[in-house]
């Protein structure tokens, strides 16, 4: 899987953060507040927007170990990290951050995801997590994280995984068809296998309760209005591009509805948070 542009990660992060689900961000905290010190793997992190939208929710003392097979979005990481904290001590491999109260250590691993033991071994996480990724998974990737997290009797929460629903208000006559494209797209390979898309959050809901885990699952749509042209604009640009893929004929007139979509009074793209626990 190719990395991200850290700049359509920033874009998106205000949204991300907004529309995480906060019933399930609750179970979540509930089902660790009796422990002072947790370790958490989280996959696929980019620039650490996971990490800072979830930190308060766990306990005060932390080791987040962060995972991407871009070193540049790593770079990133650590950088937007230490200007987050509110002080940060680095060395080579880990930084120590204090936010709030909490205390937390990070280390960083560059990793082919498709290629690396999903075990963590090495690292022992009491958690794993993951936001905006597995929708590009596939369900054989995705067997092989719940089965050798279950072995370790680790946790798993999967936040704003895309779930197929998207809206644009009020509506115009290429909306259904960009979306049906675009979602079809959503299914192709992105470097796991065959993408589960819009089944993602179902998939692993129900491997979850095979491999032994208690699991919730909550809504937690991007709602974006008028002040959010920016990341529309990305966001329209992205479904058009994709559904040109599949719909190569229509590319000049996703394009075009790309544009002019910009000034949709209303958006909702529409994702699921998953936790599970054993």
């Amino acid at each position: 899987m190719s990395g991200f542009d850290p700049a359509w990660l920033a874009l998106r992060e205000p949204a991300d953060h907004a529309a995480r689900s906060r019933r399930i961000e609750g179970i979540v905290r509930a089902h660790f507040a009796g422990r002072n010190s947790l370790t958490i793997v989280d996959l696929g992190c980019g620039t650490g927007s996971n990490l800072r939208a979830l930190a308060s929710s766990l306990p005060p003392r932390q080791h987040w170990h962060l995972v991407d097979g871009d070193t540049v979005l790593l770079k990133e990481a650590r950088r937007s990290l230490t200007g987050w904290a509110d002080s940060a001590r680095e060395t080579e491999h880990e930084v120590a951050l204090d936010k709030d109260g909490y205390r937390i250590r990070v280390s960083f691993e560059c990793a082919d995801l498709t290629m690396r033991d999903l075990h963590f071994s090495d690292i022992a996480p009491d958690l794993v997590t993951a936001a905006a990724l597995l929708d590009l998974v596939s369900l054989e990737w995705l067997e092989r994280l719940v089965m050798a997290s279950a072995r370790r009797r680790a946790s798993l929460y999967a936040v704003l995984n895309y779930d197929g629903g998207a809206r644009w208000r009020p509506e115009a006559p290429l909306d259904a068809r960009i979306v049906a494209a675009f979602n079809r797209h959503q299914r192709r390979d992105k470097g796991f296998g065959p993408a589960l898309g819009p089944i993602a959050s179902d998939a692993f809901s129900a491997l979850l309760a095979q491999h032994g885990y208690r699991s919730w699952q909550g809504d937690s749509p991007w709602q974006l209005g008028t002040g959010d042209r920016s990341l529309v604009a990305a966001l329209n640009a992205g479904f058009a591009t994709a559904a040109a893929e599949i719909e190569p004929t229509l590319a000049d007139a996703f394009a075009t509805w790309a544009r002019e979509r910009i000034d949709a009074e209303e958006v909702t793209i529409s994702h699921k948070d998953v936790f599970g626990a054993i």
